[in-house]
């Protein structure tokens, strides 16, 4: 498996068509500064020693160099091991409500984007679990198979908005039957599935949905983000989404139906707030969990390849050095360089 230590340096490799369109601007310039001093023919006899090519083979030899000394920063890696390993944890699968009701911001900064923090902040506890994540609003498919890749559930988490499910609503029951589907077939494990949501249950059936994956020893846990009081929902052009009268939309959380559907599950309800009250209730409750043993692939023993760049880099440039400007006089009776 092949990767950078230190991905950001990459963004510098912008510099290389930057420097480009410079040159390419100066270039222009300086026809035009030789047109105004003469004709451009006469000024070739005049010169016979100038090269033409030699300095945009220099340029971009150059260009080669740098680009491979950015990669050289930025530590490119190869795996060179890969392992399963056996660990001792639990499975969760999290199913993050996205509809718009969760763009709120009775939560700060929003329902949704404290419900994406709490999720990395739980993912950051983990150290030998599994970790799936299920998105809904009307409807609801995976976002991340279960995995115990923590890397790529951040990733993935950062790229969730409400914009990946056009069909409105908040079924919730299909969320846990899809999170239902997505654990592993091992056994003697300790499951969970965690709903994050402001419990506006708009297609119905979440209770049976909670009761079947309590009958499979599956615990449902539900997070309810917001205030019960209701708050409106951002348009994203500075004012609130409105209804058919023109009237302001408030979403509030519905704590009542949360709480049946997490004794449905035979988990626990734990409301989310501005404070991290949810965050530390949420990490209890999982510990309590059985665990099991599970197989994890790990690549591991990375290796350094920088080395193959840095010499192709040194040899570039050391050529480049080599490149006279102009023609090597002492090369002029030779055939190749007579011909430049």
């Amino acid at each position: 498996m092949f990767r950078f230590e230190n991905p950001i340096f990459l963004w510098l490799l912008l510099i290389i068509p930057l420097m480009a369109v410079l040159r390419f601007v100066a270039w222009r310039q300086r026809r035009k500064k030789i047109r105004k001093f003469g004709d451009p023919d006469l000024l070739k006899q005049l010169m016979p020693d100038v090269s033409r090519f030699r300095p945009g083979v220099k340029f971009w030899l150059l260009q080669a160099a740098l680009a491979l000394v950015i990669l050289v920063m930025a530590r490119p890696q190869m795996g060179t091991k890969i392992s399963r390993e056996k660990r001792n944890g639990i499975e969760t699968i999290i199913c993050l409500d996205i509809s718009n009701s969760m763009k709120a911001e009775d939560v700060v900064p929003s329902r949704l984007e404290k419900s994406k923090l709490m999720v990395e902040n739980l993912v950051d506890n983990f150290t030998n679990d599994k970790i799936g994540l299920v998105v809904f609003a009307g409807d609801a498919f995976v976002q991340l198979p279960i995995t115990s890749d923590y890397v790529s559930a951040k990733m993935f988490l950062q790229n969730i908005d409400p914009s990946l499910i056009t069909s409105q609503g908040t079924d919730i029951a299909r969320a846990i039957a899809i999170a239902m589907s997505s654990f592993t077939q091992q056994e003697a494990i300790g499951r969970a599935i965690i709903v994050i949501t402001d419990g506006e249950d708009h297609e119905g059936g979440a209770l049976e949905a909670a009761q079947a994956a309590r009958k499979k020893g599956i615990n449902v846990f539900i997070l309810g983000v917001g205030d019960t009081k209701g708050a409106p929902i951002p348009d994203g052009s500075g004012g609130y989404m409105t209804d058919n009268r023109g009237e302001t939309v408030m979403t509030a959380l519905n704590e009542q139906m949360c709480q049946q559907v997490a004794q449905a599950g035979k988990g626990k309800y734990i409301h989310v707030d501005n404070t991290s009250d949810a965050q530390e209730r949420l990490n209890d409750e999982l510990a309590k969990l059985q665990k099991g043993e599970t197989n994890s692939v790990v690549y591991s023993e990375y290796d350094e390849q920088f080395q193959a760049f840095a010499i192709l880099a040194l040899l570039l440039l050391v050529i480049e050095i080599c490149i006279f400007e102009s023609k090597n006089p002492l090369l002029k009776n030779i055939k190749l360089f007579k011909r430049k």
